[in-house]
């Protein structure tokens, strides 16, 4: 979300706080027979929009704090992993349950298997690794890569460390901890776009959105007092837009 589309929302409400309070300078005057256009109407329109538009920032507040929770909650994850690598190796597992734990570290911390293929790009002579699918480093991948990594050591008999955060119920543990975090994530999102469509629904739904009826609004001053009137030079200048977020 651009703080531009944020100011053009705030813009569009400002400018029709303004509009309300001329057509309510205008007394008897302003008597639009359509119900959304009496400045009641409009007023309670303005509250409902205004209401909405703090609803965002703070469901994105929100969401924000979110997303820092889960980068605090998979900090540590990558070196505890390289940790459980040399727990399970110093344990005495047997080299392919060592090999595959090495596997799984690799594709948790996001480096490429040696001897990946590697490309030379048009116009250049210097090869680079080919990255397509190489680090599967989403939070969600990194949590899954994290299982299989409890599920390798929880079927591998000599892996019984002494460290209690290296045991098995205590990586469960950790392992709840990073899906919750993810899933905190989603929630905090949802409650955000949520949001976002109802601001969008309040200020630019044909017809009824803040935006329509400010200018369905103007053209009824015009009507009224006419193109060159006082009354329309105040509203004429007030502008509205579209806003894309």
């Amino acid at each position: 979300m651009s703080s531009t589309s944020e100011t053009g929302h705030a813009k569009n409400l400002s400018a029709f706080q303004s509009l309300i309070s001329f057509c309510k300078g205008y007394g008897p005057a302003y008597n639009p027979g359509r119900m959304a256009l009496t400045t009641k109407a409009m007023e309670t329109q303005l509250a409902a929009a205004q209401a909405a538009l703090a609803n965002v920032k703070t469901a994105e507040m929100s969401f924000g704090n979110a997303t820092n929770q889960r980068v605090l909650a998979f900090k540590a994850l990558k070196p505890l992993a390289t940790q459980l690598v040399n727990a399970l190796a110093a344990a005495g597992a047997s080299t392919e349950a060592v090999k595959d734990a090495k596997t799984i570290n690799r594709k948790l911390q996001g480096q490429r298997a040696p001897g990946s293929p590697k490309t030379v790009q048009p116009g250049s002579t210097r090869p680079e690794v080919n990255t397509t699918s190489a680090s599967q480093q989403s939070f969600v991948q990194q949590a899954e890569h994290f299982n299989k990594f409890i599920e390798l050591l929880s079927a591998e008999s000599a892996y019984a460390p002494n460290e209690a955060g290296l045991q098995v119920p205590a990586l469960l543990t950790t392992l709840a901890g990073l899906r919750a975090a993810n899933a905190a994530v989603t929630v905090a999102y949802t409650g955000w776009s949520n949001s976002r469509l109802q601001r969008d629904q309040l200020l630019y739904e044909p017809t009824t959105g803040v935006v329509p009826t400010a200018l369905d609004a103007k053209k009824y001053i015009k009507s009224v007092f006419g193109a060159g009137s006082p009354q329309y030079n105040q509203v004429g200048n007030l502008r509205f837009h579209m806003v894309v977020s």
